[in-house]
């Protein structure tokens, strides 16, 4: 099987590697081979955290150049760190919501407007989804449920090897159960609102 190449990042703190892991275990759950990598960077100061599936045949995990099938980016200016990652037949799911770097915020650099880093998206990628996870997380019933959002958002894509069912499934093995109906709800709230 092809692998199917998926990149996601964004910013320390906000659940990526929970995010890799389910989908990695929704892949084995499926009886599908996948590799995954992890970078944490300067998580734990609010640097940048990425993570690397292949979901097939793949000796490596790391996403060669202008291959990803999909990007998912927690954070916009996250998301043209990972444009190398992406071409014109990528699909691209980005979290609307910005985190000012911490080295930015001390900078004379200012934080590039969300307009401009869509369009950047838009001229590189096949397909750009602009998600208000943060907002539809509140709405479900807890802020940290944004990668549930984000998850579900990436379900949706038309060519996700995985089945939402087994992504649930595979969601109730990982995550706490007392905030699984919330995160359950953010997962379904971002599935319906690409499938829209």
């Amino acid at each position: 099987m092809k692998p199917y190449n998926i990149y996601i990042s964004g910013v320390g703190g906000q659940g990526i590697i929970k995010t890799s892991t389910v989908i990695g275990e929704a892949a084995m759950k499926s009886n599908m081979p996948v590799v995954m990598s992890e970078v944490h960077g300067m998580a734990q100061r609010g640097g940048g955290v990425s993570t690397e599936l292949k979901i097939g045949d793949s000796y490596s995990p790391i996403i060669e150049k202008g291959s990803s099938d999909i990007l998912i980016s927690f954070e916009p200016v996250e998301a043209l760190r990972a444009t190398p990652k992406i071409s014109n037949k990528t699909s691209v799911i980005v979290n609307e919501s910005s985190i000012y770097p911490f080295n930015l915020r001390e900078s004379e650099i200012s934080y590039p407007d969300i307009e401009i880093i869509i369009e950047e998206l838009n001229n590189k990628s096949r397909e750009v989804f602009v998600v208000d996870a943060n907002k539809i997380a509140i709405e479900s019933g807890h802020p940290l449920s944004m990668n549930m959002v984000m998850l579900g958002s990436a379900t949706a894509i038309n060519g996700f090897p995985l089945k939402k069912e087994i992504i649930v499934d595979s969601m109730k093995a990982n995550l706490p159960k007392n905030s699984l109906d919330i995160n359950l709800k953010a997962f379904e709230s971002g599935f319906n609102f690409v499938k829209a």
